[in-house]
């Protein structure tokens, strides 16, 4: 990228503020436009868990090699069950995702948990320095990020020069700060753009729908090794003098705290099937999928779930998911949400979840750049304290991880929050990693957390004033929305 180019993005760095009095303007734009054409809302799920749940049919699996047979595929997961024989995570809710997703469980893959944009961008950045073919990215945004030096728009540019494609989907709201000569020279390189739901309706080629966001942050490059979770190619994660990770610009003690996962391996495929429906959907350009799906031979031994979930979906898959793992605890349940507005069912399950004996814990952000996100959530807090889960406020750090495991063996990361907007308007994308392997792993990332973290309870919990109760209150009726 050029010198201009650069200096464009590092003074934008410094204008966190300012970003973020006009994302709250676009905002609340937002939110009238869809109060004219009706308010979104939470369908009712239970009926088809409960259905999914009387399904006795053991999944069938997918290896390196297609298709599992029905012993093998009885022998992986029995093998699973023993590492928590007292939980019902293994068996009912797998059932539950099996009847609500399209895509299969798939053996045969290697992971690693990335912390932080920090770690992040550098496995971003070593995968795309090694691609050879193909580079599909899907975020939401989507900026000239930087990592030890080097500039992702640069780095693009020169594996477009070794004739390696590039196709990016990013979304027109949450790169709306982008710079247009970023994209402009990108595109001149023959890097192939898709601008998701175009805030402009003149520019819309499938529909105009200024509510629903591609929430997606993917990463995929030679259909081998894809990164997904919570970290967007946004600036807000660059390291900063005093910071330990992605410090917010003019709050140098703070940082932002998130999670993504990258895995190699046959579940690759279907992460690069999702990016390519998109793309197709959005009536991109046509792409040269060739090498898109390459055979790909055993890299580990996780077993993993890839949930896609879009408005468009009449049962929310990873909504419908989440309440039924919750509901199938019963040993522990860790929750990371950077946005929590939880729905009713939600709470009622966590809660009740708590009261079984269950230990629920909840990770969420003591600051926000949405303060009435942060305010609405809060306001659920004496409910859930009153029925015993724990509740855990970060400290000097923005937390944007979207992070679950349950009983140790089931953990799912992605781009999901517990908030409405997850779950009616935008289109979000999720792993689902089976085994204690993964599961311990972000158990020790949870406890770390915990202990840096403040804890409420019911007896330091403070009940907001006369002034703050109507103000949630009037903030509440747009929870369907946040």
């Amino acid at each position: 990228m050029n010198t201009q180019i650069h200096s464009n993005n590092e003074r934008r760095a410094g204008d966190w503020s300012r970003r973020i009095a006009r994302c709250r303007v676009v905002a609340v734009l937002l939110l009238g436009l869809a109060a004219l054409s009706g308010c979104g809302s939470v369908p009712n799920v239970q009926q088809a868990i409960n259905q999914s749940a009387r399904n006795n049919a053991p999944p069938q699996l997918i290896g390196a090699k297609g298709l599992l047979g029905a012993q093998a595929s009885k022998a992986t997961l029995d093998q699973l069950r023993t590492q928590a024989p007292h939980s019902e995570i293994l068996k009912r809710n797998l059932a539950t995702e099996d009847a609500l997703t399209e895509s299969p469980l798939v053996t045969g893959n290697g992971t690693q948990v990335l912390h932080n944009g920090t770690n992040t961008f550098a496995a971003m950045f070593r995968a795309i320095h090694g691609a050879r073919h193909n580079i599909n990215l899907e975020y939401y945004t989507f900026e000239d990020v930087v990592s030890h030096g080097e500039h992702l728009g640069d780095l693009l540019l020169a594996k477009r020069r070794q004739r390696v494609a590039v196709n990016v989907i990013y979304d027109s709201f949450g790169s709306g700060d982008t710079p247009a000569a970023f994209f402009a020279q990108l595109k001149a390189s023959g890097v192939n753009l898709v601008d998701y739901n175009p805030m402009d309706p003149l520019k819309a080629k499938a529909g105009y729908s200024p509510d629903d966001r591609d929430h997606r942050k993917i990463l995929i490059v030679d259909g081998r090794t894809a990164i997904i979770g919570g970290v967007n190619l946004s600036t807000n994660y660059q390291v900063h003098k005093f910071a330990k990770s992605g410090a917010i610009p003019g709050r140098s003690h703070e940082y932002t705290h998130d999670t993504d996962l990258q895995i190699e391996g046959p579940a690759v495929k279907q992460l690069q099937l999702l990016f390519v429906r998109h793309w197709q959907a959005q009536n991109g350009p046509p792409l040269d999928q060739a090498k898109f799906f390459p055979a790909i031979s055993p890299q580990g031994r996780e077993v993993i779930r890839i949930v896609g979930s879009t408005p468009r979906d009449t049962i929310p898959p990873y909504y419908a998911i989440m309440l039924s793992a919750i509901s199938s605890a019963k040993q522990h349940i860790f929750i990371a949400t950077a946005y929590f507005v939880p729905t009713a069912e939600e709470v009622d399950a966590l809660a009740a979840a708590a009261k079984r004996g269950v230990d629920v814990r909840l990770l969420l952000p003591g600051d926000s750049d949405s303060d009435m996100a942060l305010r609405v959530g809060r306001s659920n807090y004496p409910k859930l304290l009153a029925g015993g889960v724990k509740i855990y406020e970060t400290r000097n750090e923005v937390l944007h991880s979207k992070l679950s495991v349950i009983d140790g063996v089931w953990t799912i990361i992605g781009s999901s929050n517990l908030d409405h907007r997850s779950v009616v308007f935008n289109d979000e994308v999720d792993a689902i990693v089976l085994g204690r392997v993964t599961g311990r792993q972000i158990d020790r990332i949870f406890y770390r957390d915990f202990k840096q973290a403040h804890q409420f309870t019911i007896e330091n919990w403070k009940e907001p004033g006369v002034d703050s109760k109507i103000r949630e209150l009037f903030e509440s009726a747009w929870q369907s929305q946040l």
